[in-house]
């Protein structure tokens, strides 16, 4: 294809989510609008394959040919830090290094300091911020509000004594309901249940102080959370489809009616209250129920963000950042995704634009989502842990929960096996980068084979 002359490219590898396909294309007619704002610039969005996204970059790494900007999964956030370019410098700088105190660049508003804060804590490390979040989400409660009501519960529960009870009412009012409460068994839940408590999962402050050595499976919090868990369970309570990750199944147990209330995703706020609807009755949407014997100290998020490719000229550098603040303005960021504005926009001026437009007012059952990050005090608990080859470490969580859940292991032998199998995760991890093959072409995570596994497991 022909350029004129002197045309800067900035290149922006995105994920590519098979389930999701339409995720792509609002970013590719914001990058088409920045074209046409500066037309010295060439964005080019290109989406890779989410199972095959390290992978991709680290061979991309390895050539010499990586994007000028990169959206890392929340997962890979020790990957994204230890990749390196062909001469063994990060391939990635920090965002705030970059912007340089900066307030615009060509023109672009900065938005740094306007990011929401538990965003930003996230991707924060050693005071700079390291990549610019670009999609968020977290964790809440959705409940069939008028069959709580009819079991006499006038609000849904938010704590782990209330979401007990509000089941017994449950179950006493429906005995032929399968259960009173359902969510999947994935590893992110794990993480949160975790941060609400103040537990890590990491030592060195769940990787926020330097580098994770340990993994813990074993702390009070994860085997509260756990044998609660199972308790439910057994009391006949929760609903456990029998799969792991299965958001799907979850959700339309919810939407049949066989729950009452799910624990899930706010990316799924929107499909939950359409599928409600479609069913015949009322969601109301509330924050994810805490341990309210450990108080509650925050939540955390998972998403996306766009990291900025290190050693670039000066106008490719300043343009890849200037789209990277354009792409975060209000405006931009309110329509993050067009589908339903499922995530959560990433600045305070972006949900001040909605607030101000009327669009909670319309949609309420987006609110919750914004309202319990912006509750959640900063800590190594809500930033979350970091880890190398977090994927199959979540996954041994996961499948010590399942036998508990099928099989009635033993919740304490089962996670210290659990526990042994992670942390040789990770020392594999940690041997890999010290061997100086983190550009292998293998990518520094050791993935799951098939491409299913590696989407199952939010790869």
């Amino acid at each position: 294809m022909y350029e004129p002359a002197g045309k800067i490219t900035i290149n922006v590898w995105l994920n590519r989510w098979p389930m999701w396909q339409q995720l792509v294309d609002p970013i590719r007619k914001q990058a088409a609008e920045f074209n046409r704002r500066h037309p010295q610039y060439r964005a080019v969005v290109e989406a890779v394959n989410v199972g095959a996204f390290p992978r991709e970059m680290a061979r991309a790494a390895r050539a010499g040919t990586a994007p000028h900007i990169a959206a890392y999964q929340y997962t890979y956030l020790q990957e994204a830090q230890d990749i390196r370019d062909p001469d063994g410098r990060p391939l990635f700088t920090s965002v705030t290094e970059a912007v340089g105190g900066r307030e615009e660049i060509l023109g672009e508003p900065v938005v740094l300091d306007d990011i929401v804060a538990n965003m930003r804590a996230y991707y924060t490390f050693d005071g700079d911020l390291s990549s610019m979040p670009r999609n968020t989400s977290t964790v809440l409660l959705y409940s069939n509000i008028d069959a709580l009501r009819a079991a006499g519960i006038a609000e849904p529960p938010s704590t782990w004594a209330e979401v007990e009870a509000a089941c017994v009412a449950l179950a006493g009012r429906d005995g032929a309901r399968r259960g009173g409460i359902t969510w999947p068994n994935f590893g992110w839940l794990f993480q949160q249940s975790l941060a609400q408590q103040g537990g890590l999962l990491a030592d060195h402050e769940n990787g926020r102080s330097g580098r994770s050595e340990k993994v813990d499976f074993m702390s009070p919090e994860m085997l509260a959370y756990v044998s609660w868990w199972r308790d439910l369970h057994r009391a006949g309570h929760y609903l456990y489809t029998g799969k792991q990750s299965d958001w799907w199944g979850c959700m339309e147990a919810f939407a049949n009616g066989d729950a009452a209330m799910l624990v899930s995703s706010s990316v799924e706020t929107g499909p939950i209250v359409r599928a409600a609807r479609k069913a015949g009755f009322r969601v109301q949407v509330s924050r994810m129920p805490y341990n309210e014997r450990a108080g509650y100290t925050g939540n955390l998020i998972a998403g996306e963000s766009l990291w900025l490719r290190d050693g670039l000229d000066e106008p490719t550098r300043d343009g890849a950042l200037a789209l990277m603040q354009f792409l975060n303005n209000p405006r931009n960021a309110t329509s993050i995704y067009d589908h339903g504005r499922t995530f959560i926009p990433t600045t305070e001026a972006s949900i001040d634009l909605l607030a101000s437009e009327g669009w909670f007012d319309q949609n309420p059952h987006y609110r919750p989502a914004i309202d319990q990050l912006r509750m959640s005090p900063d800590s190594p608990a809500t930033r979350g842990a970091v880890l190398g080859n977090f994927l199959p470490i979540q996954s041994a969580g996961m499948q010590a929960m399942h036998d508990v859940l099928v099989d009635g292991e033993d919740v304490a032998a089962r996670f210290s096996r659990a526990n042994a199998q992670a942390q040789q995760v990770l020392d594999e991890y940690a041997q890999h980068v010290e061997s100086a093959t983190a550009n292998d072409g293998q990518g520094p995570q050791k993935m799951p084979q098939s491409e299913a596994e590696r989407i199952r497991l939010g790869a």
